[in-house]
């Protein structure tokens, strides 16, 4: 039987470290948040990069900031010129986000906004050209924040969704109540019967759904 623990710890010990920024942000998230766990961690941090790095986004849209751990990650990828916008709902983690981004020498690529992620999808998106969204906010949203995004998102594009398998409930037949999980199986569905793209989930900490829009 595979050891989960051991191999994730031999992947991160042949997986580029993340810069020591993060590395402090992630600890006193520990500390002083309630749910340091919905930080994207240091192995899906280097997919995001990385994923950056081969795509060679100009601008990415970044819906769900919580900490800005993901929002460094996606700028540290970013080709010359580059830059990230990103939401974030909550203005009580606005002094967490903007400490770290000064610290960071990828802050200055970052711009964060504060407000309603769907408002401001169709705000950013209708002045701005966006090669690539990062998609982690209020999951009851999903659907409608597919929606909103794919109004905009140019052919080529990417939109890539955190949270996708939702620790295993999605599997399970989850009960009406679960608003998440129900919103997330709804989005699922929404991305797999779309024409308009090609799609593709990876079994990454709690599923990360990677969407290439064809038409």
């Amino acid at each position: 039987m595979i050891n989960f623990d051991a191999e994730e710890a031999y992947i991160l010990q042949h997986t580029d470290a993340p810069e020591p920024v993060l590395a402090a942000l992630e600890r006193l998230a520990h500390v002083r948040l309630s749910r340091p766990r919905m930080i994207s961690g240091t192995l899906q941090g280097r997919v995001l990069k990385m994923l950056v790095r081969l795509l060679k986004p100009k601008r990415i849209l970044e819906l769900g900031t919580y900490t800005g751990y993901s929002a460094l990650c996606l700028a540290e990828g970013l080709p010359e010129g580059g830059h990230v916008d990103t939401v974030e709902c909550d203005d009580e983690m606005e002094d967490f986000i903007c400490h770290f981004l000064r610290l960071s020498p990828y802050g200055r690529l970052v711009t964060l906004h504060l407000g309603d992620a769907l408002e401001l999808t169709h705000e950013l998106m209708s002045r701005e050209r966006y090669d690539m969204v990062y998609m982690d906010a209020n999951k009851r949203e999903y659907p409608a924040y597919y929606k909103a995004v794919m109004e905009y998102l140019p052919v080529g594009g990417i939109l890539v969704a955190d949270n996708t398998l939702w620790d295993g409930k999605l599997v399970q037949d989850p009960p009406p109540t679960d608003a998440q999980s129900v919103a997330i199986m709804a989005f699922n569905d929404l991305v797999q019967s779309d024409d308009r793209v090609e799609n593709l989930i990876l079994p990454l900490r709690d599923g990360l759904t990677v969407i290439y829009r064809v038409k």
